[in-house]
């Protein structure tokens, strides 16, 4: 399975982002982190989110300084962690994915919903880019596929055929999916999976 070309620009913003963190920190400076303000910022999975038709409305600066935005911090870089996993591991996982990996420290999904609108400001991307989905496509999209088959989702290749005994997510955007390639006996697939069937059903 490979990455795009996206999700390693991504990744190297987010390197960038921490480091930029780790940096100010190390030279006893208190780190900010400036984002900008959208009255309606784009949410369209295809595109890059910086709509020239609703350009920034200020700016909102957050540092450690002030009880509430040292918490939206903490949120915001837990959840940019996951967000990391997510494209290094090129998987999807839904909003409600992340919630629950840390609910105590999370309090509600709205929490996550804004700090992942955050890291979408921060990285100029859209949530799609970041392999975060809603809870409905991912439930849609859950189950495992593996054996003799490649295939592309917007842009990453998946090679079931190299390594036809490790498991890899079902692609949420179908309409994404192209160049499919099997080396299979459908007949046969179709006759076993029948097969079970009844006999679990008899």
């Amino acid at each position: 399975m490979e990455r795009n070309a996206s999700s390693s620009a991504l990744l190297s913003k987010i390197e960038d982002f921490t480091t930029s963190l780790v940096k100010e920190l190390s030279e006893g400076r208190s780190p900010s982190i400036s984002i900008h303000k959208f009255r309606n910022y784009c949410t369209d999975p295809h595109s890059n989110c910086l709509c020239s038709s609703d350009l920034p409305k200020g700016q909102q600066v957050l540092t450690l300084t002030r009880q509430c935005h040292a918490y939206r911090i903490d949120v915001l870089l837990r959840v940019l962690v996951i967000v990391q996993k997510l494209l290094q591991e090129n998987r999807h996982g839904s909003k409600r994915d992340i919630y629950y990996m840390h609910p105590s420290v999370f309090s509600e999904q709205t929490v996550v919903d804004r700090a992942i609108s955050d890291i979408c400001i921060l990285l100029q991307c859209s949530r799609h880019n970041l392999n975060v989905v809603d809870t409905a496509l991912v439930s849609v999209g859950k189950g495992l596929v593996m054996g003799w088959l490649q295939f592309l989702e917007a842009g990453r290749k998946f090679d079931c055929i190299s390594s036809p005994t490790t498991a890899y997510t079902i692609p949420v955007h179908v309409e994404e999916v192209k160049g499919i390639s099997a080396r299979a006996n459908f007949q046969q697939l179709y006759a076993l999976i029948n097969g079970t069937f009844n006999e679990r059903n008899s």
